[in-house]
C-alpha cells in the first residue's frame, strides 16, 4: 500500500491524494507536523526529504518527492491521466511546469501569507504576489474558456496539479476564485465530479486551523 506523508493544509499533498483516490488506489497517510516545524528538522529531512517539503510518497522501498514528479510516476505506473499520446504528454508536462513555477506557486504563497503564516506579510509583498497570481490565473482562465480540461478531452495530471489549492475555503486566501475567474470556477466544479474526489480536510490529517484575521484581497 502507498504511504503518503502529508498535512491537511497542503494543496501540493492534496494533488497526490486526489490522484490516488481517482486511481482507486488505497493509501495510508502519515501526518507531517508542518506548523510545528517538522520539515525544518534535519532528522526529518534526512529520513524523508532533503528538500524539507511535503508531500512524500512511499511505494514499497521507493520514496518519491515533489508533487509533479509523483503525479508523473503514478500516471506512468497506472497508465492513466498522463495524456493520450506523445503530444498530449508534452502538453501535460508544459502545464506541470507552469503550475509549479507560477500558478500554484503564487497562489499558495499568497494564501499562506494571508491567513496561515504566524504574522502578516508586508502589504507591498502581498500586492506583488497578488499581481503575479492574477497574471497566471488569467492565462488559465482564458485557456479553459474553450475546453473542459487543460489537456485533451479527459482529466490529466495537469488538472490534478493546477487544482491542488482550489478546494480550500475562500477565507483562507481571501480570493473568491470562482467569482473572479469563472472558467476556472467551472473547471473546479467539474473536477469535483471525478470519482474519488473529497475535500482536502477529509483526506489528509491535521485538521483545520482557524485562519489568522487578515485583510481581504
Amino acid at each position: 500500500m502507498y504511504r503518503l506523508h502529508c498535512f491537511s493544509q497542503s494543496g501540493n499533498a492534496f494533488k497526490v491524494a486526489f490522484m490516488l483516490r481517482a486511481l482507486g488506489q488505497p493509501f495510508e497517510t502519515v501526518h507531517v507536523d508542518f506548523f510545528n516545524g517538522a520539515t525544518r528538522e534535519q532528522a526529518w529531512r534526512d529520513e524523508n526529504n532533503e528538500m524539507g517539503e511535503a508531500p512524500v510518497l512511499e511505494d514499497g522501498a521507493l520514496r518519491l518527492t515533489q508533487s509533479g514528479a509523483i503525479l508523473s510516476y503514478l500516471a506512468s505506473k497506472h497508465a492513466r491521466f498522463g495524456g493520450e499520446d506523445e503530444a498530449e504528454q508534452r502538453d501535460v508536462l508544459r502545464w506541470l511546469l507552469f503550475d509549479n513555477h507560477k500558478f500554484t506557486s503564487y497562489f499558495a504563497s499568497y494564501r499562506f501569507a494571508h491567513s496561515l503564516a504566524p504574522a502578516p506579510f508586508d502589504p507591498a509583498v502581498m500586492q506583488w504576489l497578488l499581481g503575479r497570481m492574477d497574471a497566471a490565473f488569467q492565462i488559465v482562465d482564458r485557456h479553459l474558456a474553450t475546453r473542459d480540461f487543460l489537456v485533451g478531452a479527459e482529466p490529466t495530471i495537469a488538472d490534478f496539479s493546477l487544482s491542488g489549492y482550489q478546494f480550500y475555503p475562500v477565507e483562507e486566501s481571501g480570493i473568491d476564485v470562482a467569482q473572479r475567474y469563472p472558467h476556472i470556477g467551472a473547471w473546479v466544479a467539474r473536477l469535483r465530479q471525478i470519482p474519488g474526489w473529497a475535500s482536502p480536510y477529509e483526506l489528509m490529517p491535521g485538521g483545520r486551523r482557524a485562519p489568522r484575521p487578515a485583510t481581504a484581497a
